[in-house]
């Protein structure tokens, strides 16, 4: 029979054996903690008098068990560091016949050297002092009630209301706090959207014919079936959504992915009659719209009509995914179903990274942060372009953080396999081609400058440029 004992100071776990001296039995433990492994060495022990105090024993019981496993060399004792387990006591390894033999390590996959894939900002412009500094703030500034449990599904009224007086400068999206939901990226906010839907008993949700797999995969997960609109220089043809039976519309007007194109006033306005007319939902995926090169920005579409655009935006393109961090301004008419479909409580967002990016938004180091970064991706598109002249042409608007590279015809095949040769990650338009859009042959590269981190830009540009016709 064993008794199970937690000590203070330095958390222990000790199993102290009966039928044993309390010396010789607390010895034994001790140094079977560090034969195992589960003291690991410098690790510092408890004062004597502290364990002794936990296990009710006298200290000198404590204080010889200690002694001994010093002489051992088990532990080391000095003064002014106290006891420790010592560096050479490492866990035993079985020998040759001890047991079953490890399973063999699998064997490590090595990315390739240079991605000039899309879908991610450049990780290593993450502002780290700013966002520290922020963060000591709000932790500062919290008040105690922020380290309960969150009542308000909305998230934190500091980011919302920090958000909302951002999005309305920089965006133009009328965004009152009371009506943004905090998601953990934009996933998660189409994924409370598409409950919605099906709630309401819709069946059709209208997408563009190029687009992201992932997030057709969510909506066609959750029962709902996608219908792809064409896409074209003006963007996707919202003027299609009249013939047909979807309750939604998901678009990117700011900047098409992977297009790059802008979805034009004409058929802003189209999409924006079709959900008056008929009651349905556009859902806006303002993904990386702060990034606009050669002019400035276009505003949301939600701008248009808040009371049938849904806007998503998210800290993904502008500080880093890890963050898991979004947003969606809701029409009113929407709010409680989207609250309902979320839960009672905010279980989504960490609550001290609402504070600090309420205070990195206040402060106005998103805002400089967002300028630095746009200088830095407006750099590295006018690099690509410089690079890739006169062999293949750039479509797209100069924005966000991708860029498609029309072909000559009958080269994509041989340009994905010398990309490979090189040890360069490329991807073709019609990987995010929706399976039922029918759309003409189009043979391009979508390339992603945002990703490389800045020693690997040069040569992931000299990687491409070798890749091509």
């Amino acid at each position: 029979m064993t008794e199970s004992r937690a000590t203070s100071g330095a958390d222990l776990h000790l199993e102290l054996s009966a039928g044993r001296g309390l010396r010789a039995g607390l010895a034994e433990a001790l140094r079977e903690a560090a034969r195992s492994g589960r003291l690991a060495p410098g690790t510092r022990l408890p004062s004597s008098r502290s364990l002794a105090a936990d296990l009710g024993v006298a200290r000198n019981t404590v204080a010889e068990a200690y002694a001994e496993l010093v002489a051992e060399g088990w532990l080391t004792a000095r003064q002014g560091s106290g006891t420790r387990v010592a560096e050479r006591a490492r866990p035993r390894r079985p020998g040759p016949g001890a047991g079953a033999a490890a399973p063999p390590r699998p064997p490590v996959r090595r990315g390739p050297a240079y991605d000039l894939t899309a879908g991610s900002p450049d990780l290593g412009g993450f502002p780290r002092a700013a966002w520290l500094a922020a963060a000591r703030r709000a932790l500062a500034a919290a008040p105690n009630e922020a380290f309960g449990y969150a009542a308000d599904p909305r998230g934190r009224t500091e980011l919302r209301e920090a958000l909302a007086g951002y999005l309305a400068r920089a965006r133009g999206v009328y965004a009152d706090p009371g009506r943004i939901v905090l998601c953990a990226g934009f996933t998660h906010g189409l994924a409370l959207l598409a409950k919605v839907l099906r709630a309401r008993r819709v069946r059709e949700v209208a997408v563009e014919g190029y687009g992201l797999a992932v997030h057709r995969g969510l909506l066609e997960r959750r029962g709902l079936r996608t219908v792809p609109l064409p896409v074209d220089a003006a963007g996707a043809c919202t003027t299609r959504l009249p013939g047909l039976a979807a309750g939604a519309v998901l678009l990117t007007p700011a900047h098409q992915f992977p297009t790059g194109v802008a979805l034009t006033p004409g058929r802003r306005a189209a999409a924006v009659d079709w959900a008056r007319t008929t009651g349905g939902l556009v859902v806006e995926d303002d993904y990386d719209g702060e990034f606009r090169y050669d002019r400035q920005p276009v505003g949301a579409l939600q701008g248009l009509d808040p009371d049938r655009v849904v806007y998503l935006g998210t800290a993904s393109k502008s500080l880093a995914p890890g963050l898991r961090m979004g947003w969606m301004v809701v029409p009113a008419g929407v709010l409680d179903e989207v609250l309902a479909a979320k839960g009672p409580a905010e279980l989504a967002s960490g609550v001290l990274d609402q504070l600090t990016l309420a205070e990195f938004i206040r402060s106005g180091a998103y805002d400089r942060h967002v300028r630095g970064m746009r200088q830095r991706y407006r750099r590295r598109r006018d690099e690509l372009v410089a690079a890739v002249a006169g062999r293949v042409a750039v479509s797209g608007i100069a924005a966000g953080l991708h860029a498609v590279l029309d072909l000559p015809e009958g080269s994509q095949e041989g340009v994905l396999r010398a990309a490979a040769w090189h040890d360069l990650a490329l991807e073709p338009l019609s990987r995010h081609a929706h399976p039922d859009a029918g759309l003409p042959p189009r043979e391009a590269l979508v390339v992603g400058y945002g990703t490389p981190p800045p020693s690997a830009w040069s040569p992931s540009l000299a990687a491409l440029a070798a890749s091509l016709p």
